[in-house]
């Protein structure tokens, strides 16, 4: 069966929502943060801070690529569609769901140091110039774009809906 890989701006909900989507599919979760996480033994902060921003891409990317799943609601990094190998490679057999969300809401939601986030981004960066920055790479690689709604179990609840509207199935 497909994976449903979930992609958006941090702070969109994509942890949240990805746990709800699975448990509402019969799917395993994967946050891909967590995968990083575990095999560097580092934090994405310190990650970007001893990396710096391309080369953490390059990281976030290889992993991307090195994920063979199936029935798994993947939270993906903010920055994975900065990885277009990656991005090709998950949605091989998956369906690429955009989480979007106003950035109002996104601003409201972040740190004013996005580092302390895991970010990747340059510090001087705004939230709403990363905005600006990855907006049409989320266009590119959705297959279904969903408006975010108040909490995740509703989120998740429309994601379902917009893609049986669709006639999009995971059940391959």
């Amino acid at each position: 069966m497909k994976n449903l890989i979930l992609i958006g701006m941090p702070g969109t909900g994509k942890s949240a929502v990805g746990k709800a989507l699975a448990e509402r599919l019969g799917y395993t979760f994967l946050d891909v943060d967590d995968v990083i996480r575990e095999r560097t033994g580092k934090t994405l902060k310190e990650l970007l801070l001893e990396m710096g921003v391309d080369e953490f891409v390059v990281l976030e990317g290889k992993i991307g690529e090195s994920l063979d799943l199936h029935d798994t609601v993947i939270a993906t990094g903010g920055s994975m569609v900065l990885s277009g190998g990656a991005m090709d490679h998950l949605r091989k057999n998956g369906v690429a769901v955009w989480l979007e969300t106003p950035l109002r809401e996104i601003e409201g939601r972040m740190p004013e140091d996005l580092w302390d986030r895991g970010i990747a981004a340059p510090r001087d960066m705004t939230i709403r110039e990363i905005y600006r920055q990855r907006e049409s790479m989320y266009a590119k690689y959705a297959d279904v774009i969903v408006a975010s709604q108040e909490g995740e179990d509703a989120t998740a609840c429309q994601v379902e809906q917009v893609m049986r509207t669709a006639g999009m199935s995971l059940r391959e």
